[in-house]
């Protein structure tokens, strides 16, 4: 049985451009540090490939983790969390709960780098939504409230900043219905 982070694929393909619009606000972040590496970006342009159908979901889910590795080649916490960010935007071929989570460190990057950015960003990414969007996200669980994937109760995109923006922007995506 699929798991309910997991979405259809064409919701996967929805919101893994959303996902990839997130995680692109924060690269700058990354490159700073890292000019030279160019893993969080190329995960950003495959989840937009991804996105278009020109990428199939098996070869995406085996890359996935080539970008959260850039993570362990920067040392400020913007940094690490904007390759988290474009790591979890290239997962969302294999979850659909992913993409919430490139959110989430894409605001923990902005918390720890623009701390008085963080609403800002937040409602960026909420209006950078498409009905469509909104509607493919609504199908997720409540973060914390399911038992297996990204959202599973205690696991990292479920506490901290991480799980406070994802409930935040799943109560605003409900208030969006």
């Amino acid at each position: 049985m699929l798991s309910p982070q997991s979405l259809s694929e064409p919701d996967r393909r929805l919101v893994a451009a959303w996902a990839a619009d997130c995680a692109e606000r924060v690269l700058p972040l990354f490159e700073r540090e890292a000019p030279d590496d160019d893993r969080p970006r190329d995960a950003i342009a495959r989840a937009r490939a991804y996105a278009r159908g020109e990428l199939d979901s098996a070869g995406e889910i085996r890359r996935r983790f080539v970008a959260g590795r850039a993570a362990a080649s920067v040392t400020s916490p913007a940094a690490i969390a904007a390759a988290r960010s474009a790591a979890q935007a290239s997962g969302v071929a294999h979850m659909g709960a992913h993409a919430l989570g490139a959110a989430a460190y894409a605001v923990k990057a902005v918390s720890t780098a623009r701390p008085d950015d963080v609403d800002a960003e937040i409602e960026w990414q909420v209006e950078q939504m498409t009905p469509a969007v909104r509607a493919a996200l609504r199908q997720l669980p409540p973060v914390g409230e399911d038992a297996a994937g990204p959202f599973v109760a205690g696991g990292l995109l479920a506490r901290g900043i991480l799980g406070l923006t994802i409930r935040t922007l799943q109560t605003r995506i409900a208030s969006r219905a």
